[in-house]
C-alpha cells in the first residue's frame, strides 16, 4: 500500500528509494513506466521457429489448443561475468535467473545513491526465485561440474546470498518463497526488518525465468491460462492469464532516514500485512474471500488510513472469473468493515495486463507500478485487447 509525500508521517513508514526491474517489454524503470502509462503490452506472440528452437516439437507446434503468446525477457542470457567477476565456467552454470537477480541488486543500490562499503549500516536482502529450468540433463558444459557448485548455482536458497556476497551487504541475507507472493512477501518481512533494526536499507523482490515460457502454452477449458494471449484482468470477457518473465528489486528504508539524508523518495508504504487462509476454500489450488479479506482489513489497520482516502488498489488480477471475482468481493467487504463510505471512487487494476503473470516476480511487479503511479501522479489506462 502506497500513498503519496504528506508532512504527517510516522515513524514506523518506509520510504521507497530505489528501484530496478526488467519485465517484457521494459528495460530499466524508466522504460517499465512509459510502457503501462501508454497502456501498452509487453505480452507478445510467438512464432513456430521460436517455440520450436526452444523445444517444442512438431505435435505441439500442431496442437490447436496451443496459444504462442508470453512475456519473455529475450535477453536474459546477457550477462557482465567479468564485472561480478565470474569466469566463463560459472557463468556457464549459472541458473540465469540468479544471473539476472545480481545485476538488478547492483542497480537498485546504485538507483539509491549509497554505496554498500560506505552505507553507515547494514544493507540486508529478502529475495526470492522461481525453479530453475534451464539446465537440460544432457548438457555438456556441465560434465566435471562439482555437485556443491550446481547447487550453488540454481537453488533458491542461494539468491539472497549470492548478491550479498557479491555486493558486500551485512545485513540479513534471506530467501523468501512463497510461491507468486514470493516477491511481494519479501517487501513485507524487508520492511519488519527495518522496523526491528535487523538493517538499515533493505533490497526485496524476486525474479522469474524460464526458457519452458517460449514454447506457448496449451489451453484447456476451465483452466487458468487465456485462450487467446491477452489478459483481461476484472473484464467480463476474462478467460485467464499468460505466463511471463519479469525481476523487480525495490530499495527501501525507515521513512525518517531517508528524509534525514535527502534521498529521493519514490513512494512510501504506510502499512502491510501477510496471512493465510488455511483450509477455509474450496481446495488447495483456489482463492478464498475470508483469508483475503482479513488481510486486507489488518492492511488498513497497519497502515492507519481511511478506506476513503484510497484512489487506486493494484491487484492480483489474474483474469480468472473465480480469481478475480472473489479478490473484489473481499476487498469490498474489507474496505466496508473499515468504514468506507461508498461515496468516492477507487480504481482497480492490474499489471498482469501489461506483462502477463511473473510468478515469483509478480508481487514486485506490481507494487513497483504502485510506486511509480504514486511518484508520477497519475493513473494509467488499462492496455485494450
Amino acid at each position: 500500500m502506497t500513498a503519496a509525500p504528506d508532512p504527517d508521517w510516522r515513524e514506523t513508514d518506509v520510504a521507497v528509494v530505489g528501484i530496478a526491474c526488467r519485465f517484457p517489454g521494459a528495460t530499466g524503470p524508466d522504460a517499465f513506466w512509459s510502457m503501462i502509462a501508454e497502456g501498452r503490452r509487453g505480452i507478445g506472440e510467438l512464432t513456430p521457429e521460436d517455440m520450436a528452437e526452444a523445444g517444442a516439437g512438431p505435435a505441439r507446434l500442431a496442437d490447436p489448443a496451443l496459444v504462442p503468446a508470453a512475456g519473455i525477457l529475450w535477453d536474459a542470457d546477457r550477462f557482465d561475468s567479468a564485472f561480478f567477476g565470474y569466469s566463463a565456467r560459472e557463468t556457464a552454470v549459472m541458473d540465469p535467473q540468479q544471473r539476472m537477480f545480481l545485476e538488478a541488486a547492483w542497480h537498485a543500490l546504485d538507483d539509491t545513491g549509497h554505496d554498500p562499503e560506505r552505507f553507515p549500516g547494514h544493507v540486508g536482502i529478502y529475495a526470492g526465485q522461481t525453479v530453475g529450468t534451464h539446465r537440460t540433463p544432457d548438457s555438456s558444459v556441465f560434465l566435471g561440474t562439482s555437485a556443491d557448485l550446481l547447487m550453488a548455482a540454481d537453488d533458491k536458497d542461494f539468491l539472497p546470498t549470492r548478491a550479498a556476497y557479491k555486493l558486500g551487504l551485512t545485513g540479513p541475507a534471506f530467501a523468501v518463497q512463497a510461491a507468486c507472493s514470493t516477491s511481494l512477501v519479501a517487501v513485507h518481512v524487508a520492511c519488519r526488518a527495518l522496523a526491528a533494526g535487523d538493517c538499515d536499507l533493505a533490497l526485496a523482490g524476486g525474479v522469474s525465468w524460464s526458457p519452458w515460457r517460449r514454447q506457448g502454452y496449451l489451453r484447456r477449458a476451465g483452466g487458468v491460462w487465456s485462450a487467446d494471449g491477452y489478459v483481461r484482468c476484472f473484464d467480463r470477457d476474462a478467460s485467464g492469464f499468460v505466463s511471463g518473465d519479469g525481476l523487480g528489486i525495490v530499495a527501501l528504508r525507515r521513512l525518517a532516514d531517508a528524509r534525514a539524508d535527502g534521498d529521493r523518495i519514490y513512494a512510501v508504504i504506510m502499512g502491510s500485512a501477510v496471512n493465510n487462509d488455511g483450509n477455509d476454500k474450496l481446495s488447495y489450488a483456489a482463492p478464498g474471500v475470508p483469508g483475503q479479506q482479513a488481510v486486507i482489513e489488518a492492511a488498513l489497520r497497519d497502515a492507519a488510513v481511511a478506506p476513503d482516502s484510497i484512489g487506486y488498489v493494484e491487484a492480483h488480477g489474474t483474469a480468472t472469473a473465480l480469481g478475480d471475482a472473489i479478490e473484489v468481493t473481499a476487498l469490498t467487504r474489507a474496505y466496508r468493515a473499515a468504514g468506507a463510505t461508498g461515496r468516492g471512487t477507487c480504481r482497480l487494476g492490474s499489471v498482469k495486463a501489461n506483462i502477463g503473470h511473473a510468478d515469483a516476480a509478480a508481487g514486485v511487479a506490481g507494487f513497483i507500478k504502485a510506486a511509480l503511479m504514486v511518484r508520477h501522479g497519475r493513473i494509467p489506462p488499462t492496455p485494450d485487447a
